[in-house]
């Protein structure tokens, strides 16, 4: 079994929501990863995900496009955790199997018995989604933060591994632009 996940999430009809899945997609393409490491497009869904956390996975790394109020194109690193207190809020219901919203996916995951001890998101704030009618490609701001997201994934990786995190100050809670 691999010890850490990386995930990819994202809509790929709607325009940089697909920032998560060009990541993954760019490790799968154009990097080599250590065994140890399982890299995984998720796309949409969001069970998928909710029950590969599920697994015995040390550390989930994912990669997705997320509003937080920065300028377009920035890259931030987030850590959470999967607690017993997320198993313990109302049922999770699922509108679509292809939906993914991460607290729904987070406190499944603790209802199915997760038991990874940490969680980051590379994330990258979005330009354009797409509107009402969708769009393919990520916006050219986006586009330009997957490399340098795909480098921080890589060190974050490396870190992980060599239990280094705590020691790294490029890998604690920031933002990259």
């Amino acid at each position: 079994m691999s010890c850490i996940l990386v995930a990819g999430v994202g809509n790929i009809f709607c325009g940089d929501d697909a920032f998560g899945v060009e990541v993954v997609g760019r490790l799968l393409r154009e990097r080599r990863l250590p065994p140890a490491i399982d890299v995984v497009d998720f796309g949409i869904r969001g069970l998928d995900l909710a029950y590969a956390l599920s697994d015995d996975y040390d550390c989930v790394i994912v990669a997705d496009a997320a509003a937080r109020g920065e300028k377009p194109g920035t890259v931030s690193l987030l850590e959470t955790e999967i607690s017993p207190s997320r198993a313990d809020a109302s049922p999770v219901v699922f509108d679509s199997a292809h939906g993914l919203d991460p607290e729904k996916v987070l406190s499944l995951a603790t209802t199915l018995g997760a038991s990874c001890k940490r969680i980051f998101f590379v994330v990258c704030e979005p330009f354009d989604l797409g509107g009402e009618d969708g769009a393919m490609g990520l916006s050219d701001v986006v586009a330009g933060a997957v490399e340098p997201s795909v480098e921080l994934i890589e060190r974050l990786v490396s870190s992980l591994l060599h239990d280094e995190i705590g020691k790294d100050p490029a890998l604690s809670d920031r933002s990259l632009s």
